[in-house]
């Protein structure tokens, strides 16, 4: 796994931390769950572009 590629991994999961002490502290924000998911494709498709 490149570089870039887990760096992009660690920054998912960093945000899906965030995203979820957010929710928890303040509420849910459905533009925040939604920047995530985004982010989580966005992340998943490098992963899958680095095996071909």
């Amino acid at each position: 796994m490149p570089g870039s590629t887990k760096a992009m991994g660690v920054v998912t999961l960093g945000a899906l931390v965030l995203t979820t002490a957010y929710t928890v502290v303040l509420g849910s924000n459905g533009w925040l769950w939604f920047g995530w998911v985004v982010l989580g494709l966005i992340t998943v498709g490098m992963v899958a572009s680095q095996g071909t």
